[in-house]
């Protein structure tokens, strides 16, 4: 199942100048910078949203203004699951006599282990 991030930008309050462009056509052409630089990075627009953001107003007034934001998307690239890698045994520390190993507690009964009686230096 694809997974997605998002991006919320502020939408332009005011056009940026473009040449030989006025009125509605210079805003139009600030949104379209806006969109293409975007989705050169892979993201897709979405939509635009307005919601309300409360600051206040004075000391202790509190005035609502609405904000005007661009909402993208983007998947995620999938993360793979190989096989998962064989567990390594490492070796067993060298045993001593005072020390016995844990492994001789899982070991099967009928099996007798093999004693090294040579004497260690």
């Amino acid at each position: 199942m694809p997974r997605y991030e998002y991006k919320l930008v502020p939408a332009p309050e005011k056009a940026s100048k473009h040449k030989g462009l006025k009125g509605a056509a210079n805003f139009a052409a600030t949104l379209e910078d806006i969109l293409n630089e975007l989705g050169a990075e892979g993201w897709h627009y979405l939509r635009a949203d307005t919601l309300p953001q409360e600051e206040r107003s004075g000391l202790t007034s509190r005035v609502t203004t609405y904000r005007n934001l661009l909402v993208f998307q983007r998947e995620l690239p999938e993360v793979e699951a190989g096989p998962a890698p064989e567990p390594t045994q490492e070796p067993a520390p060298e045993e001593t006599e005072d020390e016995p190993s844990l492994a001789n507690l899982f070991a099967d009964p009928d099996e007798t282990p093999e004693i090294d009686d040579k004497p260690r230096g």
